[in-house]
């Protein structure tokens, strides 16, 4: 959860996000060749997404399945009828000079998502995001510049159609977000959502999410929005967040100066932490969209759409409310248990396991997690299943370990050993009859520090306890020892 901003009082921004998701299906959109990333270039290719003469697409059923339950994941409408439309424009990297997209009839519209944020106070502030239209498209292939160049930077270009018909769903939200805050919470709510659902992997880094940003600014108080910038080449939330902030400033200052703001495509530099002006933007009418001839609309039964409804997972937001609200946690644990499926399937299963959730969310979020980032693995990768977690809370809420004697442990049954064999003979001393003499045992050894104890330094009662615990390899139970410890020296 993150803490809302606000640019000057007397002007207001307007921001919406085109955000690109590349669909995690095994084959491209309207033809077989794979999509695996990272391939060498111009191998995952083939008469269909390179657009030769006498090929016809067929779409991927997996496509329009992902693209389906990511509306409904979104709260959209998904439309009964849309159809495929063609999309005019001539770039070396297009090798048909067309894009297959979906234009007037999309397969989702007017849908929502939460974003939830803090103000100054600490207060949550939840806030819903209206999402305009999801459609399914194709992508380009990918343009690389080499060789060196004195005044453009490089002397030549090669293509790569690898990504050329990979399958993609735009999600264009309404112009509701008012800071580069909210819009890089919306991004990362996003990404949370179709990584939960397994339609995307949602990595930024290798293009599988991309996020356009348009944005104008305007007085307080005026209804008319301003002129609309765009805003490209954002590979991270925090990206989206500093090119907003600085496109607020620029357009209020061009403004505050008399210049006139015009509609444009703007590149961030990462390394200035800067916009610069990359082209004119172009409008719908200059892509001269057309009905795509050579695919047949598209019909979603109504038995089909109940049955994607029903495989939807619990999503972020839903947990984080069931977490805050039923099972008590704070929104701080709420949010971290949520981050990723895996972890909060890890959790559920815990508790079901019988874990006290609050005590399963301390030892996820704190001691598993801090192993997971040393080791850069993944919950799935380490020995200890849930259900063994479950048994160490419950040993240490019944008194048969100490919180420590499990922490030692830790790497232990990380590593797939039992908490059986990992506490065998470890079992904490909780009967005084045991306990009493060797406190008695102790006192008698040291009579100096009880001397000091009895003359006024009660601070000394932490060093009984501890030779207490020394002499019984911690297995004492430290509540138990710190009673009778008192109660001997108090005598």
């Amino acid at each position: 959860m993150t803490t809302a901003t606000t640019v000057k009082t007397e002007y207001e921004a307007i921001i919406g996000l085109e955000t690109h998701c590349q669909l995690s299906t095994n084959t491209k959109i309207f033809s077989n060749s794979s999509t695996a990333f990272g391939s060498d270039p111009n191998t995952n290719i083939d008469p269909v997404c390179m657009g030769l003469p006498g090929v016809l697409p067929v779409l991927n059923q997996k496509v329009l399945e992902y693209a389906v339950k990511a509306g409904l994941a979104l709260n959209c409408q998904i439309a009964k009828y849309s159809k495929f439309d063609r999309k005019q424009y001539f770039y070396p990297d297009l090798p048909k000079n067309y894009q297959i997209s979906q234009y007037d009839l999309p397969i989702a519209e007017h849908g929502w998502l939460e974003i939830e944020l803090v103000d100054a106070e600490g207060n949550p502030i939840r806030k819903r995001i209206g999402i305009t239209r999801l459609h399914m498209e194709e992508d380009a292939g990918k343009l690389v510049h080499a060789g060196s160049d004195r005044l453009s930077g490089s002397s030549y270009s090669l293509v790569d159609y690898n990504r050329a018909g990979i399958p993609l769903v735009e999600i264009v939200s309404e112009p509701d977000l008012r800071s580069g805050l909210e819009a890089a919470e919306y991004a990362e709510e996003l990404r949370r959502i179709v990584r939960y659902l397994g339609v995307s992997d949602g990595n930024m880094e290798q293009g599988s999410l991309r996020c356009d940003v348009n944005i104008s600014v305007r007085p307080v108080g005026r209804k008319e929005f301003g002129t609309k910038v765009e805003i490209k080449n954002m590979n991270s939330f925090s990206a989206i967040q500093r090119a907003i902030d600085y496109e607020i400033e620029r357009q209020i200052a061009a403004i505050e100066a008399g210049d006139r703001i015009i509609q444009e495509t703007r590149l961030w530099q990462e390394g200035a932490q800067c916009t610069s002006s990359m082209r004119v933007k172009e409008g719908s009418s200059d892509y001269r969209y057309f009905p795509e001839p050579d695919l047949a609309p598209i019909e979603v039964s109504n038995a089909q759409l109940e049955q994607w409804r029903s495989e939807l997972p619990e999503l972020p937001a839903q947990k984080r409310h069931h977490y805050e609200n039923e099972l008590g946690l704070s929104a701080y644990d709420a949010r971290v248990l949520t981050e990723d499926r895996s972890i909060a399937e890890y959790f559920e299963t815990a508790i079901a396991s019988g874990a006290n959730p609050k005590a399963a969310a301390n030892w996820i979020t704190q001691d598993i997690a801090a192993h997971l980032n040393k080791q850069k693995l993944t919950i799935s990768q380490i020995g200890l299943t849930p259900t063994n977690l479950a048994d160490i809370i419950t040993r240490i809420e019944t008194g048969k370990i100490s919180n420590a004697q499990a922490k030692q442990k830790l790497p232990d049954l990380l590593s797939g050993i039992s908490p059986e064999k990992a506490f065998a003979g470890l079992e904490l001393i909780t009967d005084p009859s045991v306990l009493e003499p060797i406190v008695d045992e102790v006192i008698a050894a040291n009579p100096k520090e009880l001397e000091k104890y009895r003359n006024g330094n009660t601070n000394l009662k932490g060093f009984f306890v501890g030779q207490v615990l020394k002499k019984t390899d911690k297995r004492a139970d430290p509540k138990l020892t710190n009673e009778l410890v008192e109660k001997k020296l108090n005598v």
